[in-house]
C-alpha cells in the first residue's frame, strides 16, 4: 500500500494543497522588503538598516520591527509600528501575481487553502484583486486568527483542523525560513519556492536546512510536485 492510500484512508480520499500567499502567490516580499527598510530609514537615518531586516523575512511585520528594533538599539511607538505594517501593506497589496501560479493551481485537482503570516484583511484583498479567490474561497487561515504566528505551527495546524485532513495529508508551499519551519512542525510535507523577485541562492540551502523536501524556482513544475507526492508519497528530488 502507498504512503497515498494510507494518506486517503485517514482523509476519506482527500489530500490538500497549502500555500502561503506572500512570496507563493504574489511577489510581493521584495516590495515589502524596500518599504520595511524606507520607513526605517526615515526614522533612523543613521542605522544600516537593510541587513538587519533582510533575514527577518517571513515574519510578522511586527515582529520584524521588534527584532529590527533590537539589533540596532533603537526603540519605535506603537503608532510607528501601525503606521509602517499599513504602509507595507499599501505597497505589497498591489504587488503581481508570482508568474505562473494561476496556471498551476488550474491544473491541481486538490482542495486548496491559504496559510498566511498576515492579517486576514490583507489576504482576502490580495485574492480577490488578483482573482486567486477562485481556487482558494474562504479556506483562509491567517496569524490573527490563531494564538501564534508562524514559525509557530497554528495557522497550518489550524488549516488542516478546518479541513478535516490529518497533516500527512497536507502539502505546502513555503518561501521562507519561517514559513517552512512552522509547516515542518505542523508535520506537513513542505516544497519551498524561491523563485520570488527576494530570493536569493542562499536561500535554497536555507529552506532545506529546516525540512523543506524540495526547493523549486519556476510555478509551472508545481503540477508535476504535487502529482509526485500524490502518487508516492515522497518528493524524490533534490
Amino acid at each position: 500500500m502507498t504512503a497515498y492510500a494510507k494518506r486517503g484512508e485517514a482523509n476519506g480520499g482527500k489530500s490538500v494543497l497549502i500555500c502561503d500567499c506572500d512570496g507563493v502567490l504574489i511577489d510581493s516580499e521584495a516590495v515589502a522588503a524596500q518599504m520595511l527598510v524606507s520607513e526605517l530609514e526615515a526614522r533612523w537615518p543613521d542605522a544600516d538598516v537593510e541587513p538587519v531586516v533582510m533575514p527577518l523575512l517571513g515574519l510578522r511585520i511586527e515582529r520584524v520591527l521588534a527584532g529590527a528594533a533590537a539589533q540596532l538599539g533603537r526603540t519605535l511607538s506603537a503608532g510607528d509600528i501601525e503606521a509602517i505594517r499599513r504602509a507595507v501593506e499599501a505597497a505589497a497589496i498591489e504587488a503581481p501575481m508570482v508568474a505562473g501560479i494561476e496556471t498551476a493551481l488550474a491544473q491541481i485537482d486538490l482542495t486548496k487553502a491559504c496559510a498566511s503570516n498576515s492579517y486576514t484583511d490583507y489576504v482576502e484583498a490580495v485574492l480577490t484583486r488578483t482573482g486567486l479567490t477562485r481556487f482558494f474561497g474562504h479556506r483562509l487561515f491567517c496569524a490573527d486568527s490563531v494564538e501564534l504566528p508562524k514559525p509557530a505551527p497554528d495557522v497550518y495546524l489550524a488549516a488542516a483542523r478546518s479541513l478535516g485532513a490529518p497533516p500527512e495529508a497536507c502539502l505546502v508551499v513555503e518561501d521562507s525560513v519561517t514559513g517552512v519551519t512552522a509547516a515542518t512542525a505542523a508535520g506537513m510535507t513542505v516544497i519551498g519556492f524561491i523563485g520570488g523577485g527576494h530570493a536569493t541562492s542562499a536561500q535554497m540551502d536555507a529552506l532545506r536546512g529546516v525540512g523543506a523536501r524540495h526547493v523549486f524556482d519556476d510555478m509551472s513544475e508545481l503540477p508535476r510536485l504535487v502529482e509526485q507526492w500524490r502518487v508516492s508519497g515522497a518528493l524524490n528530488v533534490h
